[in-house]
């Protein structure tokens, strides 16, 4: 999980939206977890491991930094 005071910011729904409206099943499947992982990842209720993050950039062919961004939130 990530610490207090920080974030990670995703555009996996947006992604999902622009690959021909890509399922949470479909992107689940294409990177090994369930459907309520990448459920959990797209809502921001869990970080996803460095290895699952980049099977997702790569089923979109998108460097790391395109899809989650680490935000720093103000006290």
């Amino acid at each position: 999980m990530a610490q207090s005071g920080t974030r990670i910011r995703n555009e996996i729904r947006t992604l999902r939206f622009h690959h021909g409206e890509m399922t949470q099943q479909q992107l689940a499947d294409r990177v090994g977890v369930t459907r309520q992982t990448v459920n959990a990842i797209e809502g921001g209720k869990y970080s996803p491991s460095l290895e699952v993050a980049f099977r997702i950039a790569h089923v979109f062919g998108k460097p790391l930094e395109a899809v989650f961004q680490f935000v720093a939130e103000s006290k």
